[in-house]
C-alpha cells in the first residue's frame, strides 16, 4: 500500500441499492479532483479479503474510507457518516452484506493497527430479493454527494 488513503466502494451491483458503494467508487475513479495520495478500489463483495490482507500487511494506509449502502431508517438517498459502533444491529453481523468479519476487521485495523476508519453510507430505498441491477432514483441522485463527502474526508 503506497498511498496514504484507501477508499473502498462496497456492495453487490446485482441487488439494486446494495451496489451504491461500487457506483461511488466508479465515480471517484473518473473524478479529476481526487488527490494523488488516494487509491480507490471498487471492492464489490470482496472487501473482507482486502481488509484481511491489509490487517496482515506491514505497510498500510493511514486512513480507510468505506462507502456502502445501509438501512438506518433515514430518508432514502441520505448520505451520512457513522462510527463502527453505530452500525445498526442488522448491519453489524453482515456489514456490506458480506459476513461478520468485515466489521471486526475494520475495528482491528482501527484499534490495533492505528488506521483511521471512516464509514460513509447512503440510506437505501430498498434491496430487492431477486437480481435487479441499478440504484433507486433517490440513491442514484446521491452519488455526487457521496463523492463530495469522500473528497472532504480525504482532505481532513
Amino acid at each position: 500500500m503506497e498511498k496514504d488513503i484507501l477508499v473502498l466502494g462496497c456492495g453487490n451491483i446485482l441487488f439494486g441499492d446494495d451496489g451504491f458503494g461500487s457506483c461511488v467508487a466508479e465515480a471517484l475513479e473518473r473524478c479529476s479532483l481526487l488527490p494523488k495520495n488516494v487509491f480507490v478500489i471498487n471492492a464489490g463483495t470482496s472487501v473482507r479479503g482486502i481488509l484481511f490482507d491489509l490487517a496482515l500487511s506491514e505497510q498500510r494506509p493511514r486512513k480507510i474510507i468505506v462507502v456502502d449502502a445501509i438501512d438506518a431508517g433515514r430518508r432514502p438517498g441520505e448520505i451520512f457518516r457513522i462510527n463502527l459502533e453505530e452500525l445498526p444491529g442488522n448491519k453489524t453481523d453482515d456489514f456490506t452484506l458480506h459476513e461478520m468479519p468485515t466489521s471486526n476487521l475494520l475495528k482491528e485495523l482501527r484499534d490495533l493497527c492505528h488506521v483511521e476508519v471512516i464509514l460513509i453510507v447512503g440510506q437505501i430505498e430498498s434491496i430487492p430479493e431477486a437480481v435487479r441491477q441499478g440504484l433507486s432514483g433517490a440513491l442514484a441522485r446521491s452519488v455526487p454527494a457521496a463523492v463530495e463527502e469522500v473528497l472532504k474526508a480525504c482532505h481532513a
